[in-house]
């Protein structure tokens, strides 16, 4: 494990705090390795990332990867959430707590372009986009997919747990927040990003908010529409599938886990963890 403090100029003078975790042998090998990049990076402990590698590895059922965690930002909220790359600027949302993701092309942006270059030149990757993956949970979930549409040039596979796809445009009442949910928006627009994976999870009992009352707890039914679109008040979104990507089938392009009786917290992100990890870093990986 290493440990490394790196400048970001659009936040200075704060520095970002990241560490890095390399595989078993790495110091006596050549190899070379894919790499997770991870959001929340100081949460890494309380999921039981190490043991969790380890008890997988003792199994031979993941490859051996590289994990490089960022810890959040001062302003978590300012710096998680969603950008429009092409006009280099952050799409921000409201929230019961103000906006989220004020800075948010400034982070995403540092992390593609000077945190991955970094992370290639100074440890042996596999410095292509199929051997990347981005990470997180939460309000860094929403990141991570906002990477992985953004910058899939970069990202070839997005792990998003519980996110926080809820983001809105219009927090007016109900019906304004399900019409304007910035990420289903974000994939309307489109277009497929080919070759692009996406493995999303989120509990059973994360909440008890349903705002179109339709028996399905918003988590899930934000994360539902997200894949499988939307129609309703005049509105129409649609979704990952409608885009083209496959949702069914061993080598489906995205992959929905409902972890039942999970809670909106760090205890049910540690059982969702192997589970991403298996499909991310499968034994017999990608050449």
């Amino acid at each position: 494990m290493q440990k490394l403090e790196l400048a970001a100029p659009a936040f200075a003078p704060e520095r970002l705090h990241v560490t890095v975790y390399l595989p078993p042998g790495y110091a006596q090998s050549t190899a070379r390795y894919p790499v997770l990049y991870a959001d929340d990076g100081q949460d890494m402990q309380a999921v039981g990332l190490q043991a969790t590698l380890a008890g997988l590895y003792g199994e031979h059922a993941i490859e051996p990867l590289i994990v490089v965690a960022i810890d959040m930002l001062h302003d978590r909220a300012s710096g998680y959430g969603l950008s429009d790359r092409a006009r280099g600027q952050s799409v921000v949302g409201g929230s019961r707590i103000g906006a989220i993701g004020l800075r948010a092309a400034d982070y995403s942006a540092w992390v593609a372009t000077s945190l991955v270059p970094y992370i290639d030149a100074h440890y042996r990757t596999r410095a292509d986009v199929h051997q990347r993956t981005m990470m997180g949970w939460s309000l860094g979930a929403l990141n991570a997919f906002n990477l992985g549409w953004q910058y899939p040039d970069v990202f070839g596979q997005v792990g998003a747990m519980s996110p926080s796809f809820w983001l809105a445009g219009d927090r007016s009442d109900a019906a304004a927040v399900q019409r304007s949910r910035l990420a289903l928006a974000m994939v309307d627009r489109g277009p497929k990003r080919d070759g692009l994976k996406f493995w999303f999870a989120a509990g059973t009992a994360e909440e008890t908010n349903d705002r179109d009352h339709d028996g399905v707890i918003d988590v899930v039914d934000d994360l539902q529409d997200l894949v499988d679109g939307w129609r309703g008040d005049g509105v129409r979104r649609r979704g990952l599938r409608q885009l083209g990507y496959s949702t069914a089938g061993a080598h489906a392009d995205v992959t929905v886990f409902l972890l039942p009786g999970g809670h909106h917290q760090q205890a049910s992100w540690a059982k969702m963890l192997p589970v991403f990890l298996r499909w991310a870093f499968p034994a017999a990986a990608r050449p």
